[in-house]
């Protein structure tokens, strides 16, 4: 049938139908917070480019924790800022590295009433800030496994639930898996970062995180933009490996990879809102240009709409603030 006979707006004529309709929903077990712990006491730097986060110290980081706890989000991603930096980022594989001190507090205190996502990288723990160890000018794949398998086990050993590489090396979940089998970490799952863009959308992170190249960029490890076949290969062979979730970075900008993969493969999804789509929105509502949270809300719904299980957003807070206030 056709129109006068069909009319869709008949479904939107008032909250309460639009609402029993609605195709997507976004809940707070949707939502992960990303936080940033640095060393010290009572430390709390603001990150300029990402008004509302800061690097905080582990005391200060615990209170954070229970103030995202109080709004009903329960997980959280973890980066940590260390005192002193190497040339491969072995210093994050110690048991006494920030985030494996961060992970044991937080456990301490909230025991499982928290999940904590353990990033693994080590662009913030290298002098050069590159993702791995350097050898002629470029990250070699295969030394930087070594480590990254190192710093796997360390965090699980701290009280990780899920290990989350990040780098963008080949085999790296394979690596992850077999030494946290070997350990007896075979119930720790894997959330890798598979299709992880060369993003422009980065930018503010590196201020947070303390962790922009010294040098050259990271285009020889991590996605072309402009490639989406690519990423399902990406994504096929991390699950192939043992990735027990994928995830898609960035994601506004990547919508149709979230749909792509998530139409492609039987797995859960994650999609990482990052620092630049953040920043974007709060410059823009500082300027009084656009109504912040319908903005927030409209991508956040758009991300879920496209496919994605878990959403790890800046927002995290603040989105779950205006769901419990929807109630």
């Amino acid at each position: 049938m056709s129109f006068p006979e069909t009319r869709l707006r008949r479904l939107r004529k008032n909250p309460i139908l639009r609402n029993m309709i609605s195709e997507t929903s976004i809940s707070v077990d949707d939502l992960i917070m990303p936080l940033f712990v640095c060393p010290g006491v009572n430390v709390n730097n603001p990150i300029t480019s990402m008004p509302g986060n800061s690097q905080l110290s582990i005391d200060l980081l615990l209170e954070e924790c229970a103030n995202i706890l109080a709004t009903g989000v329960k997980s959280v991603l973890l980066f940590g800022i260390p005192e002193s930096k190497d040339e491969t980022g072995l210093v994050a594989c110690s048991e006494n590295s920030i985030v494996q001190k961060a992970i044991r507090a937080i456990k301490e205190r909230f025991g499982n009433d928290i999940l904590i996502v353990a990033d693994v990288c080590n662009c913030e723990y290298t002098t050069h800030g590159h993702c791995g160890t350097v050898v002629d000018g470029d990250v070699d794949n295969d030394l930087t496994l070594v480590t990254i398998a190192k710093q796997s086990l360390s965090l699980a050993v701290a009280g990780a639930d899920i290990i989350a590489p990040s780098d963008m090396m080949d085999g790296r979940v394979k690596k992850i898996r077999e030494i946290l089998d070997q350990n007896g970490f075979t119930n720790v799952p894997i959330m890798a970062y598979s299709a992880k863009y060369a993003s422009g959308f980065y930018g503010p992170f590196r201020e947070a995180a303390d962790s922009a190249p010294k040098f050259g960029d990271r285009r020889s490890y991590q996605m072309n933009p402009a490639n989406s076949d690519e990423a399902m290969r990406e994504i096929a062979a991390d699950i192939e490996e043992g990735a027990d979730i994928v995830m898609v970075k960035p994601a506004m900008s990547y919508l149709d990879i979230i749909r792509r993969t998530k139409d492609t493969f039987n797995i859960p999804l994650a999609a990482y809102s990052v620092s630049g789509e953040f920043s974007m929105v709060k410059a823009a509502a500082a300027n009084g240009w656009i109504d912040e949270e319908r903005i927030m809300m409209e991508i956040i719904t758009s991300i879920k709409r496209a496919g994605a299980d878990i959403i790890i957003t800046y927002y995290a807070k603040e989105i779950a603030e205006v769901l419990n206030r929807r109630k």
